[in-house]
């Protein structure tokens, strides 16, 4: 039996992964009446007074929304919010068995950016912060950017900064092997939709300065007037050379590939045109954008991916679990650049000296120091930019 069969045979044999368990025991007349009716109309009345004490007498503190509209759930692409609950259903568990932290998926029947951000908002006073999850892009930038103007907890969304963190900790490691600068790399990133924009500032803020974006239509540059307004965005950051052409033409001495894009794009000839000890992190999911075997073969120095199957796994549950766990413990009230930043360099530094290998430059996903050290990271850049709410 293949993984796909198998995994179809225990979604019907789990009926869901995840339940709510009750943490009041309810046995006798006298738990009724402190868990519910009438003891219960006390803390009601403490939040009316004060309702920041919704985090200290209800389960808020500790509690997720993960949030969809099906529109571009796991390469799979629109294929609705009901079936993207499987998703949203592994997101939660994920989120319990990494770091402790309650989560719930709710999946939204529309496509309007405004109708989901006003369905989000009005949930939000029930939960401890906002994971958004496989949305379409452009629109999933809008969304989360409304959001984080309107709610006062975090909203975050993982398809861009969880991937883009990982991948940042995943390079950071991969140059010390190679002994490159940040400053110095040439990097080139294909597939420029919200995972690999936000890859591309998310490098910027780390240091990179030579950054090049693709598209399907080739290289992003700030001239062309028919970019998109996300686009046009990144443009004014990257390729400054205002290089034109396709993605071999980027990749032409290039130290760093990274793929979140499509199947089979990269040759073994593009490889063999970038820098010495290249980087390649071809990340597109279930078939990468090359084989690292393919990669390895051209020349590449080292070769990160998705999948689970080969070394160097850039894989989200290394940042989210922690990310989150950190925040809900200070309360803050936003997931800032900062935190994004401090969480690529505690997965990082997991990975010690003596460790480092071309087919070891980040923790595994089942590693259990992953989600504290990003945590404790969160935690102390919260408090330094001043958005904790518990010091």
């Amino acid at each position: 039996m293949d993984v796909k069969a198998e995994s179809l045979q225990k979604h019907y044999e789990w009926g869901g992964k995840i339940e709510v368990i009750s943490r009041a025991k309810i046995e006798n007349r006298d738990d009724l009446s402190l868990a519910y009716t009438p003891g219960v109309a006390e803390p009601c009345l403490r939040i009316k007074e004060e309702p920041s004490l919704s985090f200290r007498l209800t389960r808020r503190s500790n509690l997720v929304a993960v949030i969809t509209d099906g529109t571009a759930v796991l390469g799979l692409g629109d294929i609705g919010p009901e079936a993207g609950m499987p998703v949203m259903e592994g997101k939660c568990a994920l989120f319990k068995e990494f770091a402790d932290v309650d989560a719930f998926p709710l999946c939204i029947k529309s496509h309007d950016v405004d109708e989901i951000v006003r369905t989000v908002y009005l949930l939000s006073g029930s939960f401890g912060g906002i994971n958004l999850e496989d949305i379409s892009a452009p629109r999933c930038f809008e969304i989360e950017r409304k959001l984080k103007e309107l709610c006062d907890i975090p909203v975050f969304h993982d398809d861009q900064h969880g991937t883009a963190i990982v991948v940042a900790a995943a390079l950071l490691n991969s140059l010390k092997i190679v002994k490159k600068e940040l400053s110095e790399i040439r990097v080139v990133i294909n597939g420029a939709g919200s995972a690999g924009v936000a890859i591309g500032l998310h490098l910027i803020r780390l240091g990179v300065k030579h950054l090049t974006m693709v598209d399907r239509f080739g290289i992003l540059s700030e001239d062309d007037p028919s970019l998109s307004s996300a686009h046009a965005e990144i443009a004014r950051v990257t390729n400054r050379e205002r290089m034109r052409g396709t993605l071999a033409d980027a990749m032409v001495g290039a130290d760093v590939f990274i793929g979140v894009s499509a199947p089979g794009v990269v040759s073994q000839d593009m490889i063999r045109t970038m820098a010495p000890d290249a980087i390649v992190f071809p990340m597109a999911n279930p078939t990468p954008e090359i084989m690292p075997d393919l990669a390895l073969a051209a020349g590449a120095r080292i070769v990160g991916t998705g999948r689970s199957d080969f070394p160097n796994q850039i894989n989200n549950v290394l940042a989210f679990p922690g990310i989150f766990r950190g925040a809900l413990d200070c309360r803050a009230s936003e997931i800032n650049d900062e935190m994004k930043v401090a969480s690529s360099y505690a997965i990082a530094s997991l990975i010690s000296e003596g460790e480092l290998s071309e087919d070891n430059i980040i923790p595994s996903a089942l590693d259990r120091r992953v989600a504290p050290a990003v945590a404790e990271a969160v935690i102390r850049v919260a408090k330094e930019c001043g958005v904790a709410r518990l010091v």
